[in-house]
């Protein structure tokens, strides 16, 4: 089974390498949008509808026509779940989506600002104020500045499309979770509304990288999917 997984902001094709080890009952593809990693030399995508589309294409590009799931960190989550749906709408839709650290749609935090927008200085002190920045980026001032552009162009993603998703609905079981550090984790439920099938969450000790410290339990979920697919393979399963 293909296990396709969406980065966070600022992140790249690396940025689950520390899940592959643990993922090895699945065709482990993590994939990018341009502008880092292995296509830095690609323009960078400030337009939500393009990154949905470009993660569409990557994805039909890679497709054996096996069953296949999506999993997305925070941005990665609230475009995968479009990306989950325009699948569902070509005729290859994905198994189940699973997402972390990020509430769903439609859900703003308290300082309801456009981060974008801010000057450099005022950009980097909201992004280690809502701890969604790894340490090796954040301790690291040479590699923050690199990152900064590609930070920026992932808000002005998402900022500029806010909630874009309302009224979409998948066929398939959504699954998730988020650390209890995280502000909006109360609201976890709020994905439920994104699907006709099957609903579950879980909250988990943690900020909002609580995944790097629990790579073996979120690898589980993906073994327990593959498994539940193995025993009832002709309908849609859940985890």
């Amino acid at each position: 089974m293909q296990l396709f997984l969406l980065h966070f902001a600022g992140g790249n094709v690396f940025s689950f390498e520390f899940l592959r080890k643990e993922s090895t009952n699945v065709d482990f593809i993590p994939l990018e949008l341009p502008g880092r990693g292995k296509r830095h030399r690609e323009n960078l995508i400030k337009n939500k509808d393009e990154a949905i589309a470009d993660y569409c294409s990557q994805i039909k590009s890679l497709r054996n026509g096996e069953p296949y799931m999506i999993y997305g960190h925070s941005m990665g989550a609230t475009l995968g779940l479009s990306v989950a749906a325009q699948m569902e709408s070509a005729g290859d839709g994905p198994q189940s989506l699973i997402v972390s650290g990020n509430a769903g749609p439609g859900i703003k935090k308290s300082k309801d600002i456009l981060h974008h927008q801010l000057d450099d200085l005022n950009f980097k002190k909201e992004l280690l104020s809502l701890g969604g920045i790894p340490e090796g980026i954040s301790e690291n001032e040479e590699l923050f500045d690199y990152f900064l552009p590609i930070m920026r162009a992932d808000f002005e993603c998402l900022e500029k499309s806010f909630f874009s998703e309302k009224g979409l609905k998948l066929n398939i079981p959504i699954h998730a979770l988020m650390g209890a550090g995280e502000e909006t984790c109360h609201q976890i439920e709020n994905w439920k509304n994104f699907t006709n099938h099957t609903f579950t969450s879980e909250i988990w000790d943690g900020n909002h990288f609580f995944i790097y410290k629990n790579a073996a339990a979120l690898a589980h979920i993906f073994t327990s999917s593959v498994q539940k697919y193995l025993i009832h393979p002709n309908r849609n399963y859940y985890v």
